[in-house]
């Protein structure tokens, strides 16, 4: 096949996105595949970098310059190319390429969401819900989507709107070979990277500082823990350091409690806090997908989330499940149920606990790396073969691959 992968610049906030480009291009080019990576330039924006105009210079090289280099290379772009968008909001380029034979990516829709008013944990501003009706009315016109969870499958067509000749499914899959580490390589893989002591084991929580994430809850949810027991575990946050909201709930630690903020780690580190936690505490509002959950099941590390998809869609039946935390809910109700419900997954018996870190291992299975990008490449031959015949067909919309 002829691929286009179309992503973000990398000169813009989202890396995540040109890191799924670029895992894209090298998988499908091992496998024989001609790929081709488009983004836009940093033209105007460079001039403005480091000011508050760099962000409004970057979509004119995004939105105003690239289109009209997207044109010019159309033009000497054979007909039998799949142009791959990585990413639903590089929906203002699909008018472009909608005739072409196409497929959006689509990873969560939270910010549309945010924008509609529907997580009102996340007002947007004006601009914000101008930008998310643009990103939308340019994915719409697209007839062919792969989303990472029934849930983001299901924002798609709900708060999306669109009319998808193919909507299917395609779980991600684990970018690194996690797998349980021995005590002792997992101990010394952390202290080399400045992890304080826990011989007993922490609590720990992956993610960023962003609102769906949950870190207030999260610290909650430690205070009333720590607040129970005599010797709590630490808290471990893989996160960005706290920010300035944080702080007055992070002075309700108890004094017998211990949180530290480590801001990133290589994938062996995580791999060994994984392998030496004693839970991974992941109570999030939304996400599209949550990598964390089946990174930790993968390592043997017991899951605390949240009862919601898709969440309970990705972590299955090994993990344990918390209600999702509401704008208009006690924070310490909530907190102290969680806490109940953690001290008690922590006292479960060894082998109860060696049953459901089985359970996790074998669900975790499911998520391989190389099981997504056959699935991918699979749909990308039926566009292709859709295109070439003249037919169209619409699956039904539970389609799963």
């Amino acid at each position: 096949m002829n691929l286009v992968l179309l992503t973000h610049p990398p000169f813009m906030d989202s890396q995540s996105m040109p890191r799924f480009a670029r895992m894209l291009q090298s998988a499908y080019t091992k496998r024989g595949h001609t790929v081709t990576i488009w983004a836009p330039r940093d033209g105007f924006h460079r001039h403005f970098a480091g000011t508050r105009l760099a962000k409004w210079a970057g979509y004119v090289d995004q939105y105003l310059v690239f289109p009209l280099h997207l044109r010019q290379a159309l033009k000497s772009t054979p007909p039998d190319t799949l142009f791959v968008f990585c990413d639903q909001a590089l929906g203002p380029w699909m008018p472009l390429l909608r005739h072409r034979p196409h497929v959006v990516h689509v990873h969560d829709l939270l910010a549309l969401r945010s924008a509609l008013g529907d997580l009102p944990e996340n007002p947007t501003r004006f601009t914000g819900r101008v930008y998310q009706r643009y990103i939308r009315r340019g994915f719409r016109r697209a007839r062919h989507f792969i989303s990472v969870s029934r849930k983001t499958r299901d924002d798609l067509h709900r708060y999306g709107g669109v009319h998808a000749e193919t909507s299917a499914v395609v779980y991600n899959g684990l970018n690194y070979p996690y797998a349980p580490l021995a005590k002792a390589e997992a101990v010394n893989t952390l202290r080399v990277a400045g992890f304080p002591e826990a011989p007993d084991g922490a609590l720990l929580h992956v993610g960023g500082s962003q609102w769906y994430k949950n870190q207030r809850g999260v610290i909650a949810l430690y205070s009333s823990y720590a607040a129970e027991v005599v010797n709590p575990l630490p808290l471990w946050c893989i996160s960005p350091r706290p920010h300035a909201d944080l702080q007055a709930i992070l002075l309700r630690v108890p004094v017998n409690g211990r949180v530290v903020f480590v801001p990133a780690v290589e994938n062996r580190t995580l791999q060994a806090a994984y392998s030496h936690a004693a839970a991974l505490l992941f109570p999030s509002l939304a996400e599209g997908f949550g990598w964390p959950l089946i990174e930790a099941q993968a390592c043997g590390c017991a899951v605390v989330t949240t009862d919601e998809p898709p969440m309970n869609e990705v972590a299955g039946d090994a993990a344990t499940y918390l209600p999702r935390l509401r704008l208009a809910d006690d924070l310490d109700a909530w907190a102290a149920h969680g806490a109940r419900v953690l001290i008690g997954l922590l006292g479960e018996s060894d082998a109860d606990r060696q049953q459901r870190a089985s359970r996790g291992r074998l669900w975790a299975g499911r998520f391989a790396a190389d099981r997504a990008i056959e699935e991918y490449l699979s749909i990308y031959q039926r566009i292709l073969d859709l295109g070439s015949s003249g037919n169209v067909r619409a699956p039904p919309q539970d389609q799963t691959a």
